[in-house]
């Protein structure tokens, strides 16, 4: 019953989206951000912990000021993703500008397929519609399987509308090295907290959690990582900025290796957020494993995981 609740909300909220503009679509979402930051806002405690300890020298309000834009942006993020499952090839195409594109382009002549890596960044849910069809390529995308399966599979559904192909989370490996041994895109996002079973690295100064999933792949193959992110403009049209991780010095798969790449991605995840923080999500429990971390760390072996039989 609840999970039918849920789907009649979404899809209520989804067929109002569908009849505004983008523009007010996303003026629309911003406010119901901007609401959703009041005194009692959901998770509005984490949020303002998280940013604390991430900025330790910024006054209160200026932490505040972060993370009501985080809220802002996120609903916006929502409404636009809403607007956006209705919206044709031309309109999704319109509010992206791609930015040196060219180093896309370049790690994918190479031929061992692309992992573009992103985050809960600016619109994210753009990735699989307005990127892909700019790059007029379609991705194979990882993600999260949704708690409540109506909406998860109407979302992966419009997901998919263009010709990127959905794959959950854990059951993909063996898909995602076909289609980079195919020379083709794999698309994921890299930023939500791992299990206590994934590697830990510095995340704004805390030891964190990290899915391994990106390094282990780009080694595996030695397929380029290239982050990719959105940036929203004035006029809340996003400009996409492509970087490639450096894997000077990482030469073939080892736990060692895993462990330094995942550093060096998360590093450039880093930099864009510090540039742009109330793009971030902020309320997301990044650092939840962090205290578990701590209680073991003479136990972390030089990867930055348990060794066998500690747990």
């Amino acid at each position: 019953m609840k999970e039918s609740v849920e789907y009649f909300s979404f899809r209520l909220l989804q067929r109002t989206a569908r009849h505004l503009s983008y523009a007010t679509a996303s003026r629309l979402g911003s406010a119901l951000g901007a609401a959703a930051f009041s005194p009692f806002g959901v998770r509005k405690t984490i949020t303002l912990d998280n940013l604390t300890k991430a900025f330790p020298d910024q006054e209160r309000d200026g932490l505040r000021r972060i993370a009501a834009g985080a809220y802002r942006n996120y609903g916006t993020a929502l409404m636009q993703m809403l607007w956006s499952m209705n919206a044709t090839a031309e309109e999704l195409v319109a509010i992206v500008h791609l930015r040196d594109e060219w180093i896309f382009r370049q790690a994918l002549a190479r031929g061992k397929g692309v992992i573009l890596l992103s985050g809960h960044f600016g619109s994210w849910e753009l990735i699989a519609s307005s990127v892909s069809l700019a790059l007029q390529m379609p991705f194979v995308i990882i993600a999260q399987t949704q708690r409540n399966r109506k909406i998860n599979a109407f979302v992966n559904s419009v997901r998919s509308r263009f010709g990127s192909t959905m794959v959950p989370m854990g059951p993909s490996v063996r898909q995602v090295m076909s289609t980079l041994k195919e020379g083709k895109a794999v698309a994921m996002l890299g930023d939500q907290s791992g299990p206590k079973e994934s590697v830990f690295v510095e995340f704004f100064g805390r030891p964190s959690a990290t899915h391994r999933g990106a390094a282990a792949f780009s080694l595996k193959n030695d397929t380029p990582i290239v982050m990719f992110m959105l940036v929203r403009r004035e006029d809340g049209s996003y400009d996409v900025f492509f970087e490639e991780v450096d894997r000077t010095g990482l030469d073939g798969y080892s736990e060692e290796n895993v462990l330094e790449l995942t550093r060096r991605h998360t590093a450039v995840l880093e930099k864009y957020i510090r540039r742009y923080p109330d793009h971030w999500l902020w309320m997301h429990k990044r650092w939840k494993h962090t205290p578990y971390f701590e209680s073991h760390r003479e136990a972390l072996s030089t990867t930055g995981r348990l060794e066998d039989g500690n747990s």
